[in-house]
């Protein structure tokens, strides 16, 4: 685990939000008065004028692409970047998060593969819990908005916690609690993560539910805590009390993407990729450490194969690879 002094702003601290929360109270609007296909056209004059306008997302996507084209080249393969295309890609991708929550995607928009979707499903048909993973690449929110309406194919409805950064994310879960009331049951802000809370998702888990948090982003609360790993060629810094948490909680933990099978299609049909990690954490605590390094390692390395297929569906518009600055209050 590193710790840091210097670096740039934190991503929490970005003044330009990538969610773009001024064209979401607009995309719940039109959600409640139109049909969705209505939404997904609107999509593309609204990423246009963000891409206008907001100079840190165009900086930011064009810094991913930029490092993403580089690990293309050192393959062998030609990559393009495309800014507008990344953008539009994401704004199609905020539609798809209200629809999630407002309970008009389907099952079968989804296509499962032959990976582990199989052990997570017999585990959750015997009531076990286990940790989901995820990342802000494709679209996290639909499983959890197809569990929230009992969407999953199987026979008993399953409870999910999700684990958010409130500071960041206030105004976007504002807009998802409009939309699904239970919201408020099923989310627990990062920053009040402690011995209670542990406990809390324990239950929730003895009771065969999920707990969900991403592993891509480093904590506005504990900025200064992150495991350093190599991602598209360079060392970017991971969360660390994302997979620290597992160790806390000692269930398997599943890394969790859900991918957008064309990147600016219309048809919005998904591929979900699941990927049980064998690492156990029984085991003396000075043990412990090594065992969630090798957790966030692999997460990265699973990151990074589902970014080269898809890197127009990376949706941290901040520079991923600089080392986040500690607060004002962590100074001195």
């Amino acid at each position: 685990m590193k710790k840091n002094g210097k670096g740039p702003p934190h991503w929490s601290e970005q003044k330009e939000q990538s969610a773009g929360y001024w064209h979401i109270r607009l995309l719940l609007v039109m959600f409640r008065s139109f049909p969705v296909i209505l939404l997904r056209l609107a999509a593309c004059p609204v990423a246009l004028v963000y891409w206008v306008f907001s100079k840190t997302a165009r900086n930011s996507s064009r810094i991913f692409l930029d490092q993403a084209a580089a690990c293309f080249e050192r393959e062998g393969k030609k990559f393009t970047p495309r800014v507008f295309r990344h953008i539009l890609a994401f704004s199609l991708t905020v539609v798809e998060k209200v629809e999630a929550w407002g309970g008009k995607v389907q099952l079968e928009r989804v296509r499962f593969q032959d990976d582990d979707i199989g052990d997570l499903m017999d585990r959750l048909e015997r009531k076990e819990g286990a940790l989901l993973i995820c990342s802000h690449l494709g679209n996290a929110e639909l499983l959890r908005g197809l569990a929230s309406f009992n969407r999953t194919g199987l026979s008993r409805e399953i409870p999910v916690t999700s684990i958010v950064d409130f500071s960041v994310t206030a105004y976007f879960n504002r807009m998802l609690k409009e939309l699904n009331h239970h919201l408020d049951l099923r989310v627990i802000g990062a920053g009040d993560i402690g011995p209670d809370t542990i406990i809390l998702l324990q239950e929730r888990l003895e009771q065969g539910g999920l707990v969900v948090i991403a592993g891509d982003r480093t904590s506005a609360k504990t900025r200064d805590r992150y495991f350093l790993l190599p991602f598209l060629g360079r060392e970017a810094p991971f969360a660390y009390g994302s997979f620290f948490l597992a160790a806390l909680l000692n269930v398997p933990a599943y890394f969790v993407f859900a991918l957008r099978r064309g990147d600016i299609s219309l048809s919005s049909r998904y591929d979900m990729h699941v990927h049980k990690n064998g690492i156990s954490f029984d085991c003396p605590r000075r043990e412990r450490e090594g065992r969630v390094e090798e957790l966030a390692r692999s997460f990265a390395e699973y990151l990074e194969y589902y970014c080269k297929r898809h890197p127009y569906q990376w949706y941290n518009f901040y520079d991923f690879w600089n080392l986040p600055a500690p607060r004002e209050t962590d100074k001195g």
